[in-house]
């Protein structure tokens, strides 16, 4: 039986689903439409949030089954978007050095390349991934 990468942790997920009610754990899982619900409904009103909290386990497993593990880590990467993102620091960790200096210099393109990248971190990394792995 081959072992599956471990890209995404459980430990970052439930750091994540203290502020669940913005959808941050379900960004991070790969699961962009779901969290921006979350995101505009609190958390479907607390109620998916409190659900979701015995979720996490099946959405850990099921992202290290979709992402591709490499060099980039997933939840390093996920730490700098959500602190750091508006300044660009998660794009220069992943190689991205143009875009970082210009997210840097425009406060994430106005917000809206930091929004952007909510929706397409997991995607993004995984493509960096198989180009370097």
């Amino acid at each position: 039986m081959t072992q599956v990468p471990d890209t995404h942790s459980k430990v970052v997920g439930y750091a994540l689903w203290i502020f669940g009610f913005t959808g941050s754990h379900r960004f991070y899982y790969g699961k962009p439409v779901t969290g921006t619900i979350w995101f505009f409904t609190l958390g479907l009103l607390g109620i998916g949030w409190l659900i979701d909290l015995f979720l996490i386990p099946s959405m850990d497993r099921q992202a290290d089954f979709r992402f591709h593990d490499g060099p980039i880590n997933y939840s390093v990467a996920w730490i700098l978007l959500t602190f750091l993102g508006l300044l660009g620091v998660h794009r220069m960790y992943m190689g991205k050095w143009l875009t970082g200096i210009l997210y840097l210099l425009t406060l994430g393109l106005f917000g809206l390349g930091w929004l952007y990248d909510y929706w397409t971190l997991n995607e993004q990394i995984t493509v960096r991934n198989r180009e370097r792995g």
